[in-house]
């Protein structure tokens, strides 16, 4: 019978084990690609309007399990390029799973066997369709289907000539057109510039928030003059030496 704990763990699943363990499959992208150079390379967690930036991990404000890794070209291109770039997300799945079942294993992790289990079940998962050469959406290959025609053919076989990793350009233009179309559509609709209006009170109440838990130091005028005074008589004996 589906229970209380059975919910719990579901919860726990879909919102912390399944994001870890998407994320670090498309962070594997990134080993291939530091080895052969891909130019602008970016990690996208997420969809919708953009949360923040940080170098290349892009974080967006729906659902975290739709994420991607995109990058313009590889400055270093090679039948055995693609083939590493491809096996990345592979490698860290299953580097994951077995880093932490060693560590199970070894008694070095004794706390929350069932959440660190399931884990390792989401990390096989997603590793184990990942390794099967098939088809996906509009008939796209997976990446055992590219790693199995780069080492046969040397190419890709399928009738999809749709890049299966997307252009980080390409990615940013379109997302740039997605979120003016979305600002327009939001000035004419009522509804969606009344659910505008509470996004930004609630900002606004964050923030508020934010600055009674972290206040601003306020300096004196008179410290504040002799932090002035003290520089430039410092800037002085630079000169004079």
């Amino acid at each position: 019978m589906f229970g209380l704990s059975d919910l719990l763990s579901l919860i726990v699943s879909a919102f912390i084990i399944l994001p870890v363990v998407v994320f670090f499959r498309e962070a594997g992208y990134l080993i291939g690609s530091v080895l052969f150079g891909a130019v602008n390379p970016r990690v996208t967690l997420g969809s919708g309007p953009r949360l923040f930036k940080i170098g290349i991990l892009d974080v967006r404000r729906y659902y975290h399990l739709y994420s991607w890794f995109s990058y313009d070209e590889l400055k270093r291109e090679s039948r055995f390029a693609y083939v590493c770039l491809y096996a990345g997300p592979i490698l860290a799945n299953l580097g994951l799973a077995f880093v932490i079942n060693m560590l199970l294993a070894n008694g070095i992790i004794d706390w929350r066997e069932t959440f660190w289990n399931r884990l390792i079940f989401y990390a096989f998962y997603y590793a184990l369709f990942d390794i099967i050469p098939m088809r996906t959406t509009n008939g796209k290959p997976n990446n055992g289907k590219i790693i199995y025609d780069m080492l046969r053919y040397g190419r890709r076989t399928d009738y999809n000539h749709e890049p299966f990793l997307p252009s980080t350009s390409e990615s940013e233009k379109l997302y740039l057109q997605e979120m003016e179309a979305i600002q327009k559509q939001e000035e004419s609709d009522p509804i969606l510039k009344e659910k505008k209006a509470r996004r930004i009170k609630t900002k606004e109440r964050f923030g508020r928030l934010g600055q009674r838990i972290y206040p601003k130091r306020k300096v004196k005028p008179g410290v504040q003059q002799q932090e002035k005074v003290a520089s430039a008589e410092q800037d002085c004996d630079q000169k004079n030496t």
